[in-house]
C-alpha cells in the first residue's frame, strides 16, 4: 500500500491509470486475435490487424516481446494450415 507521502500517493494514482490503460489494450489484443481465428478467410486483413495489435502491445511494454512473437508465430502457422487445408 502506498505510504501517505506525496510521492507515494502520486505513484498510486499513476499505477491505477496505467492498469486501466494496460487492461484495455490487453483486452483489445485478445479480441483482435480471436477475430483473426474465427474469420471466414484466414490470413486476410484480420490476421494483419492481429499482428499489428500484438506488435503495438509489445512496443508499449504491455506484452513481453517474446510472448508477442510467440503469439504471432502460432497465429500465422494456424492461418497457413487453414489456407492449405482449404486449397
Amino acid at each position: 500500500m502506498a505510504k501517505r507521502t506525496k510521492s507515494g500517493l502520486k505513484r498510486k494514482r499513476q499505477d491505477v491509470k496505467r492498469a486501466v490503460r494496460n487492461q484495455a489494450i490487453r483486452s483489445r489484443v485478445k479480441t483482435v486475435v480471436k477475430d483473426a481465428r474465427t474469420t471466414e478467410q484466414p490470413g486476410g486483413d484480420s490476421l494483419l490487424a492481429a499482428i499489428s495489435a500484438l506488435d503495438a502491445a509489445a512496443r508499449k511494454g504491455i506484452l513481453h516481446p517474446n510472448a508477442a512473437a510467440r503469439k504471432k508465430s502460432r497465429l500465422t502457422r494456424w492461418a497457413n494450415s487453414q489456407t492449405r487445408a482449404s486449397a
